[in-house]
């Protein structure tokens, strides 16, 4: 059934040669053609492990995960920040938030001297704010910059509590252990931003009453102005300032009526949750992940597996599952090259943070020597033209 679709692609199998350049003695990670992992680290609350996969052209999807003192002063308070940015339109946005967010966060941690709800969020906005004033420089030139955006998805460990922080459909699930039957239990930590889920259509309607399209069903799919499926993001700014929703930004981008008030927010719906000592593990992972996995799927294996290697499990499993859906072995949807793999499967991003609860609850003031790790991607050599181009629509998360 799929041997036309098949032989299309095999102009773009990967060939045995060294097109990539692979940094397996990179202590941060290693490379295994388009995947990219770290099976197991120490963060100051417990241990973690990291996967992602790369299906577009450029890697659109960044992480981090970074662990010791959250503020600008040594002497804390300490924990563990974790961020998955899920980007769309480009890789543009999402490596911003990489390079940006978690130093935003540092100094507002040291001006009130503690972790809060209130500090992520001014981080969120001074991201926002930074992102901005980028697209503002960069118009005259590179106009296209104002459709690409991202999801962003942060959790902090500090104090005994975890904070998750969210813009966009990336997701947060805790995994934790009931006492009476030993099962370990999936619970969604973070809130969603897709109007495919109708109480985020209602909420869009209530923000834009008067604007009767301002969520269209397009090709059996909810969009947002038949643009963009996440009602919140970082970036988009096409959809936020009118300025730039005009000449010579892509006519499909274009909106008929000018732009009066911002039509995305950048604003994280931010939960606390005070840390049990059931609570086992967090799954912080894009939407690439949850299109194959169910919460309680991904906690399953994650719980019933040893801790080394669980987020390539989890991405590789989900391989499994697209490739099923499209009637194919794994083997060979693992041999289709980026670009031409973003028909199959979304990059996907995973982040495990294992909780110890002996260490979870440790004063903040233990001295730890620190940690920084990103999410990697192929890199490619110097001046290599990316193979079997395929441009992604932006705008879609």
């Amino acid at each position: 059934m799929l041997s036309g679709l098949m032989n299309f692609l095999k102009a773009c199998f990967r060939p045995r040669s060294d097109r990539y350049v692979h940094s397996n003695s990179d202590s941060s990670g290693r490379q295994d053609g388009l995947l990219w992992y770290k099976d197991h680290g120490q963060h100051f609350n417990g241990e973690f492990s990291m996967a992602v996969v790369q299906a577009n052209n450029l890697l659109e999807d960044q992480s981090q995960i970074e662990s010791g003192s959250l503020s600008l002063h040594e002497s804390g308070p300490f924990g563990t920040f974790v961020g998955v940015y899920d980007g769309h339109g480009g890789p543009e946005t999402s490596r911003y938030i990489n390079d940006h967010l978690f130093q935003h966060l540092k100094r507002f941690t040291t001006e009130q001297q503690s972790m809060s709800a209130d500090v992520i969020r001014k981080a969120f906005q001074a991201t926002e704010d930074g992102f901005l004033s980028l697209v503002t420089k960069q118009w005259p030139m590179k106009p296209q910059i104002a459709a690409v955006g991202s999801c962003c998805l942060v959790g902090v460990v500090c104090g005994g509590n975890l904070y998750i922080a969210n813009v966009g459909d990336s997701r947060a699930v805790l995994g934790r252990v009931m006492k009476a039957t030993g099962e370990v239990l999936s619970i969604q930590l973070s809130a969603e931003h897709n109007v495919c889920i109708e109480s985020v259509r209602q909420e869009m309607k209530a923000l834009h009453p008067d604007d009767s399209h301002i969520v269209v069903l397009k090709h059996n799919v909810w969009r947002v102005k038949g643009l963009i499926q996440i009602s919140r993001s970082i970036g988009d700014v096409y959809l936020k300032k009118a300025e730039f929703n005009r000449e010579p930004l892509y006519a499909k981008f274009r909106l008929r009526e000018p732009i009066k008030k911002p039509i995305l927010s950048a604003d994280p719906a931010i939960s606390v949750h005070p840390l049990q000592p059931q609570d086992q593990f967090v799954i912080f992972a894009s939407d690439g992940l949850w299109e194959h996995l169910s919460n309680q799927e991904a906690v399953d294996i994650v719980q019933n597996h040893p801790r080394s290697g669980s987020a390539k499990r989890l991405v590789k499993t989900a391989l499994q599952e697209a490739a099923k859906k499209r009637e194919m072995r794994y083997s060979d949807l693992k041999k289709i090259d980026r670009g031409v793999r973003r028909h199959f499967h979304d990059d996907i991003t995973v982040v495990i943070v294992f909780l110890d609860s002996s260490v979870v609850s440790r004063a903040s003031s233990v001295k730890f020597s620190g940690i920084s790790v990103r999410g990697g991607g192929v890199s490619l050599r110097p001046n290599t033209l990316a193979p079997c181009t395929t441009p992604t629509e932006a705008g879609s998360s």
